[in-house]
């Protein structure tokens, strides 16, 4: 019999709000005096689950309690955070769907001159470190309500961690918000439960249980007398360890009587027992992380913490952590226990208005634009990518919606979703094709720490099958009214190839014409620092993508995505990858810059030039990182060859590098001697770039023709 899960109410509400009300007229034409709860984010209001405050707030509307929404407030004064009033339990504070830093600046440090979660795309419409400005104007606003952050923002900013944008080791979020809570990962659960328990007349100050929650606390406290303290140091140190006891052995006793003949007595100790207590203990363990103090003012300790923080992360083994912040401690629960199928299918159940907020008009907003005729059917990611703050934020276990509810929501789509012509863009999440994936043993599973399950290899334990996916997809294109499906999602081409049903699935019924995929690189270098499978396994998906492409009688291409200047990237990386591209006919239009996010195992790279992959010691395996606007610039001006813009940067690199027998017009060189136009003359080194140089298409892309001589030429 299953046990209730106490995420899903036993009775909902008769009613619901059209939309979570967000001034106090709407609050008044709902019969409130005040809210319970106040959201406040850093987004456009758009009541659909892809948005979390949206999410939330339903998810608390089934609970019984009235919730707010103060959407993208006028941070400058404190006036705005008492639209609503006083919450009578908390505010909720996220910065959005996004981290602030992120949304507001490109990976050059620029700012962004547009918002995808704003109206009409404006920009400046949220603060940097949202989070902290928000938690601190709504505690001026109301200086005895209690605070609750949470959001990917607050989520990867937990504890002290590299900032690109000030380019210094900022101490965790908690201190700077003044907040009562954290609240981190897949936060439903801790979210419900905390609620309940302050509207039973619990203070916020005595919740200290919940799993996926964070809070600060007097130096030395603990939460209670029988919890252990280890030093990260001595839990993963450079040089030997002692070996992992194995559970299922005979041991001999401590101290063990002997016999009469000399024999030592060997007890028996159960298997299950053995278990069951090395489990109890490591759920009254907390590992000391070094200081904030420490890890600021030095990256090997960093990259120590960073390493330390991503071991343990798994729900089942993971310990709690706790990290100085002057006299006082950051303490970190242990990570929340992923959703089961039945929570997921509630929460994308609950009754969305499936739109933004009314009070927009006729505004566009460009992230629900990209995702209203799409849906999420699964939550985490098992890959591990260095680079991504996924794994940090929604965990490695994979958590799948049912195929029937996907299916009603695809059926609410095409019922009150206004503009839908019959095209799903996407059943994903992600990934496109983990759906249903895990471990084939829940106690393997349980144990495991690894830090990604599909590299170096895809683990032998690691379920594979595309079946209940390809299922999906057939029962979704038979629904009335679905004309066309496509896949949206980034696809992990790795696992498709095992499974050429999905692969031959996908390709003649789900493609738009053009696929993205994202194997970020062709050397094993940057790849292993990545934590990415090969170029051979991109080379065996597309040569079953072009295949299956035949075999249904259409024309289409992938989209390779790749990133310069990741961590561990040499220019002689960057070349190899060039010419690959080049030899392979493609010219990337949009290419990524490698941008440290908080959090990441990368940005531990970038920031300490050591590789958290392995234990870091003073001595250990260093990483080469790219730091100089020039060598950057460098790095991204490869992806893109084939821009006369870039070939002056690029012919004097090459001389540089001694390769200068890759400037030529020949198919086996890079770029050309000579700028379009203006045949024989190379153009000057020190400018950098070919300021007069003609159209891309005036050079031939290296079949060994001149170009053709203009008559106004000079």
């Amino acid at each position: 019999m299953d046990v209730p899960s106490p995420l899903i109410p036993p009775r909902r509400p008769v009613t619901s709000a059209p939309f979570l009300p967000t001034s106090r007229e709407e609050m008044a034409r709902l019969g409130w005096e005040a809210c319970d709860v106040i959201l406040v984010t850093g987004d456009a209001y758009v009541d659909h689950p892809s948005f979390g405050m949206a999410l939330i707030g339903r998810l608390l509307e089934a609970h019984g309690y009235r919730v707010g929404i103060l959407s993208q407030p006028d941070w400058h004064s404190a006036e705005p955070f008492r639209a609503l009033g006083r919450p009578r339990l908390f505010f909720g504070i996220t910065a959005g769907n996004m981290d602030s830093m992120i949304n507001r600046y490109t990976a050059d440090r620029k700012p962004r001159s547009d918002d995808a979660y704003t109206p009409d795309a404006a920009p400046n419409r949220r603060p940097d470190r949202a989070v902290v400005v928000y938690a601190q104007r709504a505690r001026e606003a109301f200086p005895d309500a209690h605070i609750v952050i949470g959001s990917i923002e607050a989520s990867l900013r937990r504890i002290a961690h590299y900032d690109y944008w000030s380019d210094k080791v900022r101490r965790s979020v908690l201190p700077d918000a003044k907040a009562d809570l954290l609240v981190f990962g897949n936060a439903e659960r801790a979210v419900v439960d905390l609620t309940q328990r302050l509207d039973r007349g619990e203070a916020i100050e005595t919740i200290r249980d919940l799993r996926g929650t964070a809070f600060m606390v007097k130096r030395g406290w603990r939460p209670g007398e029988d919890w252990a303290e280890l030093d990260s140091t001595t839990v993963d140190t450079p040089g030997g360890v002692d070996a992992h006891p194995d559970p299922y052995s005979m041991e001999p006793a401590a101290a063990a009587p002997r016999s009469a003949g000399g024999a030592v007595a060997i007890r028996i100790v159960p298997a299950a027992q053995r278990v069951a207590a090395r489990r109890a203990a490591r759920e009254h363990t907390v590992v000391r992380l070094p200081a904030f103090e420490a890890v600021k003012d030095d990256p090997v300790l960093y990259a120590h913490a960073s390493r330390t923080f991503h071991l343990e992360s798994n729900p089942g083994n993971a310990r709690a952590l706790v990290q100085g912040h002057g006299d006082r401690d950051v303490w970190l629960n242990r990570p929340p226990v992923p959703l089961t199928t039945a929570e997921m299918d509630f929460i994308y159940g609950l009754p969305y208005a499936r739109g933004p907020h009314p009070g927009y008009g006729g505004a566009r907003i460009p992230a629900w634009d990209m995702i209203k005729f799409s849906v999420n059917i699964m939550r985490g990611c098992f890959g591990g990518c260095t680079f991504c703050s996924i794994t940090e934020h929604e965990g490695r276990i994979i958590q799948s919606r049912s195929q029937g509810s996907i299916l009603r929501e695809i059926e609410e789509i095409r019922d009150k979703t206004a503009g839908f012509a019959g095209h799903i863009t996407d059943l994903g999440g992600p990934t496109a094709n983990m759906y249903h994936m895990a471990c084939k043993d829940p106690k393997i599973e349980a144990a495991c720490r690894r830090l990604s399950c599909v590299y170096p290899g895809i683990c032998e334990n690691l379920g594979t099958d595309h079946g209940p996916l390809t299922e999906l997809y057939r029962q979704a294109r038979r629904l009335p009214g679905v004309k066309r499906i496509t896949i949206g999602s980034g696809l992990r081409y790795d696992l498709a190839v095992r499974d050429p049903e999905y692969v031959k699935e996908l390709v003649t019924h789900h493609v738009s014409g053009l696929l993205k995929i994202a194997p970020e690189h062709t050397e094993d270098g940057p790849l292993s620092l990545m934590m990415k499978p090969g170029i051979g396994s991109y080379e065996r998906f597309k040569a079953m993508f072009e295949r299956f492409s035949r075999e249904a009688g259409k024309k289409q291409h992938l989209v390779p995505y790749f990133i310069a200047a990741h961590p561990g990237t040499r220019d002689e990386d960057m070349l190899n990858l060039a010419l690959w591209l080049k030899r392979s006919s493609f010219r990337p239009d949009q290419v990524q810059t490698f941008l440290p996010t908080p959090m990441a195992l990368a940005t531990a790279m970038w920031h300490s030039g050591r590789n958290p992959l392995r234990r870091v010691s003073r001595g250990g395996e260093g990483v080469a990182v790219v730091r100089g606007g020039r060598q950057r610039m460098l790095h991204k001006a490869f992806l893109r060859y084939h821009d006369p813009a870039n070939w002056g940067l690029l012919r004097r690199a090459l001389r540089e590098m001694g390769r200068a027998d890759l400037i030529g017009n020949g198919p086996n060189q890079l770029i050309p001697r000579w700028r379009p136009g203006v045949a024989g003359d190379e153009a000057p080194e020190e400018r950098g770039t070919d300021r007069r140089a003609g159209p891309a298409r005036a050079w031939d892309g290296g079949s060994g023709r001149k170009p053709v001589r203009r008559r106004n030429a000079r």
